[in-house]
């Protein structure tokens, strides 16, 4: 029978009791190396830092009871310095002596990876939401975030539930997921009965917003809906106050952090930024959803001193997705830990996963909530608090 809830402590504890595929329960072994490559470097740092707090708390966790298997987890990790070229090096290097791969966070590094660890068959969670990676499905593939088409939806619901009619979208076009994300919105607008006035794109390095600000009030468009990770989500929010356009503000997932947040400071107070389901954990009903994102939400506050932001999340919830596909392989053979995947059904802090052999992403868009800024933190707006507590109350 499938699990949906990775109480850690009782997998553990019952993976190491009964001794597990690989030697039983000797201490002996040698460890399951778990390779992590993240921008700890570059201009996607914020992002990647934490993801490596993340699965580091994760691993640290697995092996307080024990580890997997009678054997210790370790990891592996290496920096990409947001940079494709970088996390293929980063993979080359570490290939040879990794179970298993999680990351990267920056999408452009993460699809550059993915065809290298579909050759090798390499089992690998990736930690960014671009649509290519499993769209068409590669075997080894599997993403952990929401993808972006997902967020885009998601933002749809809302605005049609909002009554809007008409929105301005401005997107990063250096960017896979902001690509990916925009195209995703552009071809669901009218099935939300959704028109867009204003389609602007920008690149990375972009440092001056003010005409895409100046393109939104010429037009009808009653919302900018901006797709950026990173600087110019701070740069380009922080712009948006300067600037008096009254047209809200919508901010994609890449903003639910206090990356964002604290440069930002009281200018981001109203403004509307989506997330995973985690990172509201504080905000949901009792139930295995809120248990598990308590799971890792305390300890990394305990930990850090400050709640973990959607890129923990994400990390985090990788690390348990491989953790019980080891598990239920009951074997680090690479091809056993692939089929683990791809018959998952677990809860995890980003919602509950349902990979398939025809769905690699496993999430759905009831996982993602909308939030409003209200005194430094994000908190689900009305609507969103009544889709999440549908969706949480439903997993019991």
């Amino acid at each position: 029978m499938r699990r949906l809830l990775p109480s850690l402590a009782c997998l553990l504890l019952a993976v190491t009791a009964c001794g597990g595929g690989e030697g039983g329960g000797s201490g002996g072994q040698d460890p399951i190396k778990v390779g992590l490559i993240v921008s700890l470097t570059g201009n996607y740092t914020p992002l990647g830092s934490e993801d490596k707090k993340a699965v580091e708390l994760a691993v640290e966790q697995v092996n307080a009871q024990g580890g997997l298997l009678g054997r210790k987890v370790e990891l592996v990790p290496r920096d990409d310095k947001t940079a494709p070229d970088q996390a293929i090096v980063a993979y080359n290097q570490i290939k040879g002596e990794i179970d298993a791969l999680i990351g990267p966070v920056f999408s452009n590094a993460a699809l550059a990876v993915e065809p290298l660890a579909q050759r090798e068959k390499m089992p690998y969670l990736s930690l960014a939401p671009a649509q290519e990676q499993v769209e068409p499905i590669k075997s080894y593939i599997f993403v952990t975030p929401a993808l972006s088409s997902m967020y885009a939806e998601r933002y749809l619901q809302y605005i049609q539930a909002e009554g809007i009619k008409t929105i301005a979208v401005a997107w990063d076009s250096k960017s896979a997921y902001s690509v990916s994300g925009h195209e995703s919105m552009v071809a669901l607008a009218s099935k939300y009965g959704v028109t867009i006035a204003v389609d602007e794109p920008y690149e990375t390095t972009t440092s001056d917003f003010s005409a895409v600000f100046q393109h939104v009030r010429d037009s009808k468009a009653e919302a900018l809906v901006f797709w950026g990770s990173g600087a110019p989500g701070v740069t380009a929010a922080k712009q948006y106050v300067a600037s008096g356009l009254k047209t809200p503000l919508f901010l994609t997932a890449s903003q639910a952090s206090k990356l964002w947040l604290e440069p930002m400071g009281t200018a981001a107070e109203g403004m509307t930024v989506q997330s995973a389901i985690g990172v509201v954990g504080d905000h949901l009903p009792d139930g295995k959803q809120k248990q598990i994102i308590d799971q890792m939400a305390k300890p990394y506050q305990q930990k850090h001193g400050y709640p973990p932001p959607q890129f923990a999340q994400d990390g985090y919830s990788a690390s348990l997705l491989l953790f019980e596909a080891i598990r239920k392989a009951g074997s680090t053979d690479k091809t056993k830990i692939q089929q683990a995947l791809e018959s998952m059904d677990l809860i995890t802090p980003n919602g509950r996963f349902r990979y398939s052999p025809t769905d690699h992403s496993g999430l759905s868009p009831e996982f993602i909530s909308v939030n409003t800024v209200k005194n430094g933190q994000f908190v689900p707006t009305e609507w969103a608090k009544e889709q999440l507590t549908k969706t949480v109350t439903a997993a019991g």
